[in-house]
């Protein structure tokens, strides 16, 4: 299936919950963000509270040192860290996030294959989600890992 990539309309964004919207993304009912196309990742599954994105990982990511610069690491990990978020809200909800944490552990290589991120909540609150995320290999070895901070608020259909 080919990739649709886009930006819904914040009444679209607001219309369902958390959860919903990101399985809309990947049922191919929303599209997806133009900037995941770019980094060669999809989210895959979706749950409340949980999300996982698959990324693929080559030499045009590569740091002048000759290892996946860690900028993709950490966007992939954003991802999935905010998601687990997003996939909490309720309908008319919006949320931002406030801070992130990573460590990594080993370098992220093409050699390291399809590589599987996983966010997950920690807590919901009323304003204050966090959320923890790890990265692994093809072969289940961690490569990264963080925690994420966000900020929930009403947010408005236009802006």
């Amino acid at each position: 299936m080919e990739r649709v990539v886009g930006v819904v309309s914040r009444d679209v964004l607001l219309a369902e919950d958390g959860a919903a919207f990101l399985r809309g993304m990947m049922e191919g009912r929303h599209p997806g963000p133009p900037f995941a196309a770019a980094m060669d990742f999809d989210l895959v599954e979706v749950e409340e509270g949980r999300v996982v994105f698959t990324g693929s990982p080559s030499a045009r990511f590569f740091n002048p040192l000759g290892t996946i610069h860690g900028g993709w690491t950490a966007t992939i990990l954003d991802s999935a860290m905010a998601c687990a978020a997003h996939s909490t809200l309720r309908r008319g909800e919006g949320y931002t996030t406030l801070e992130m944490k990573l460590n990594y552990v080993r370098p992220v290589m093409p050699e390291s294959g399809i590589v599987r991120c996983e966010g997950r909540l920690i807590h919901r609150g009323g304003t204050v989600i966090t959320t923890e995320g790890k990265l692994v290999d093809e072969r289940g070895r961690l490569l990264a890992h963080g925690t994420e901070t966000c900020l929930v608020f009403a947010a408005k259909a236009q802006i």
